[in-house]
């Protein structure tokens, strides 16, 4: 019988190996667990109090029935930013764009807005947490992000370009704004959480999004002050970020003190190399190409996960799922066959 223990992430995210290679996933879609457990999640998470603890206690218990030590879950900043949305939409038009923009923004607010809306969320899912679990995640989007979700990213080029002050008081008020909600969120609900992350994609395919300049002066000196938030509660922070960034990694573990790391696509670099890169300093956590996950026969996933395990292994804390996370596309069977495989491979 699979019982759960948080303790296993843990050891991981300190760059430990844990008693048996612990299951990960950044996000599971609310529709797939839905679609898995024949139930509509949607409608549980917006309807009243009830329902939302009926939602918890079916989502809780989806990761523990799955083997998984942890219960995933965060809210991010982003959706409670007004006028935000273009990050995700290039179709919106940004809420910033010029000086007076940013004056009449109201960054006094977010903080009371965040908890209006998420509150109940996090108290639903400290009551309904199963024994032998804990929570990662924790207030989702990083600064990058939440600058991005103002201005788009195309618009921040131009901003960079026009104005370079304001350019640099974007990344400073919403690292001061993002501080704030993380000061209250540890206060209120940290208990609830073992390891702690925000989302902040810095990268693409061949190169970050950024200068690397940019990101070590304006990006990074916002991260540190959340981190050693996190740290002074005697927890690890995960950062999950897509791209390439080999170009930040020693800034990011040396100078802002990440525990871990989380996301990989194979196309700039399978799994393993992070982890013989980086295996000596953080947790390495992912594995699984997503794409490769959504593709691969059961016979080829097999093989090729059971590849990563064996390369990636014996290289300081490390935890297995998918590169990114299981978004309503990826097929549920495909999904179930990768916890399968990794179960089996460690005897439960």
């Amino acid at each position: 019988m699979f019982e759960p223990d948080y303790r296993n992430i843990v050891d991981c995210a300190w760059n430990k190996e844990a008693k048996r290679l612990p299951l990960y996933e950044h996000n599971v879609a609310f529709e797939k667990i839905g679609e898995i457990t024949g139930t509509d999640m949607l409608s549980l998470f917006q309807g009243d109090d009830r329902d939302l603890h009926e939602f918890f206690r079916i989502y809780c218990n989806f990761f523990k029935d799955h083997g998984y030590d942890v219960v995933t879950f965060e809210r991010c900043i982003g959706e409670i930013m007004p006028g935000s949305g273009a990050l995700g939409d290039s179709r919106v038009i940004p809420v910033i764009q010029d000086k007076e923009d940013f004056r009449k923004y109201p960054w006094a607010e977010l903080e009371e807005y965040y908890f209006q809306k998420n509150a109940k969320y996090f108290l639903a899912l400290r009551d309904e947490m199963p024994d032998g679990m804990k929570a990662i995640g924790g207030v989702g989007n990083g600064i990058f992000e939440c600058v991005q979700d103002l201005t788009g990213y195309e618009g921040l080029c131009y901003i960079l370009a026009d104005d370079e002050d304001l350019y640099r008081a974007l990344f400073q008020k919403v690292g001061e704004t993002n501080l704030k909600i993380w000061k209250r969120f540890m206060k209120e609900y940290g208990d609830i959480y073992c390891v702690l992350r925000f989302g902040d994609d810095l990268g693409y395919k061949s190169n970050t999004l950024l200068s690397t300049e940019d990101i070590k002066n304006l990006i990074f000196p916002q991260y540190k002050p959340i981190v050693d938030l996190v740290h002074s509660y005697q927890k690890p922070f995960l950062l999950h970020s897509c791209g390439k960034i080999f170009g930040v990694m020693d800034e990011l573990i040396e100078n802002v003190g990440i525990n871990a790391k989380h996301s990989n696509e194979d196309q700039i670099a399978p799994f393993p190399v992070w982890a013989e890169k980086y295996g000596d300093k953080i947790g390495n956590f992912g594995g699984a190409d997503v794409d490769v996950v959504c593709n691969a026969s059961k016979q080829e996933l097999k093989e090729y996960i059971l590849d990563v395990i064996s390369k990636s292994k014996n290289h300081g804390g490390f935890a297995f799922g998918t590169g990114n996370s299981i978004p309503e596309y990826v097929p549920a069977e495909s999904y179930l066959n990768m916890i399968e495989i990794v179960r089996e491979y460690r005897g439960i």
